[in-house]
């Protein structure tokens, strides 16, 4: 079961999160480049939809995780008498996969065996080629199935002018900026505000950084900036709670280097070309980190696994998180300064 000519309609099938969203839309771009006629539908969670608002060429519909059964059976009669030529089922997660049932669609390409998971293997029947490590890199491989590759990586994510213009009111001028992002939606992912602030203090005193510190309204990201705040000895910005998804992006846009741990905000800094220094430790920054560039993250997976789980990284199925508490103090202060320090030489580099 092939596609021989272009398709006249695909859709994909990606809630969340908000980073490997972004990780599909470099498939989005090579699928308008091959085929600039085909439409593109994209199931998509609604903070995805919000990031990925404006997004040229793709329809979006918007599934709301929170409203359980009653939501995918209204999906499902959305999405009655609408033919596609092929379903793209990236999301393992069952509740995907139990959307991708009232799909209609001859072609269902789902992962490779190794990666299926939770009744994957139910709704797909073709599949992408085993291989791959990271995410972006495994969802580019949704395209083989199609007769397409994958040759190179292109973002062009969607900001608003009116979001810059906000973001440039928040960072006026041309001071160099290190935006600090330290929460992820998994809490045992984050650093502890102590060494958050060590290395925000370093970043201003030794290199003269502007320290901005964003995140999302929740009570943790709000008592994590304060904890940070109460621990700096410079001044930082303080944002958190203040921005939209749109002006967050424009944020990033405008800064040199983002500091956090294995978050959406790490992925859409390295969409829009912004240098990352990434904590990882709970996660492997193989499989999750900066696409675009490794050198500056701190990698402690393979040691959170032999300390934790008794296994080298080696050993555990891909995807695998070691979050356990006290896994990020593998990581410690003076790595994320040398990180620093040798990220901001990068970018002051002349030439």
């Amino acid at each position: 079961m092939s596609l021989i000519d272009p398709p006249e309609h695909i859709a994909l099938l990606r809630l969340s999160a908000l980073g490997d969203a972004t990780h599909v839309v470099p498939l989005v771009r090579t699928v308008q480049r091959h085929w600039p006629q085909t439409r593109i539908s994209w199931i998509i969670g609604r903070g995805e939809r919000m990031l990925l608002d404006g997004l040229e060429g793709v329809e979006f519909i918007v599934y709301d995780k929170k409203s359980g059964w009653r939501g995918m059976r209204e999906l499902w009669q959305r999405m009655a008498g609408r033919p596609f030529d092929a379903l793209l089922q990236m999301q393992l997660a069952a509740r995907a996969n139990l959307l991708a049932f009232g799909i209609d669609a001859p072609l269902k390409i789902g992962y490779d065996r190794a990666r299926s998971k939770e009744g994957h293997s139910l709704v797909i029947n073709r599949r992408i080629p085993a291989g791959g490590s990271h995410v972006l890199d495994v969802l580019g491989r949704f395209a083989l199935p199609l007769g397409l590759e994958q040759t190179r990586v292109e973002w062009r994510l969607p900001i608003p002018e009116a979001a810059r213009e906000w973001a440039a009111g928040q960072l006026p001028g041309d001071t160099p900026t290190l935006i600090l992002s330290p929460c992820s939606s998994h809490p045992l992912r984050n650093w502890s505000a102590q060494r958050y602030a060590a290395a925000a203090d370093h970043a201003a005193r030794q290199h003269g950084y502007r320290i901005v510190i964003c995140g999302g309204r929740s009570e943790l990201e709000r008592q994590t900036a304060d904890a940070i705040l109460a621990a700096m000895k410079e001044p930082a910005l303080d944002l958190v709670g203040r921005d939209t998804l749109k002006q967050l992006m424009a944020l990033l846009e405008r800064a040199d280097i983002l500091l956090g741990p294995d978050s959406g905000p790490v992925h859409i800094a390295n969409a829009l070309g912004t240098k990352v220094v990434g904590l990882y430790a709970c996660t492997d920054a193989q499989r999750s980190g900066p696409h675009s560039d490794l050198r500056f993250t701190v990698n402690h997976y393979d040691a959170a696994a032999r300390q934790f789980l008794k296994k080298p990284a080696s050993a555990l199925r891909w995807g695998k998180r070691v979050e356990f508490p006290g896994v990020m103090d593998l990581i410690g202060v003076d790595e994320v300064t040398d990180c620093i320090d040798r990220c901001t030489a990068e970018l002051r580099r002349p030439g």
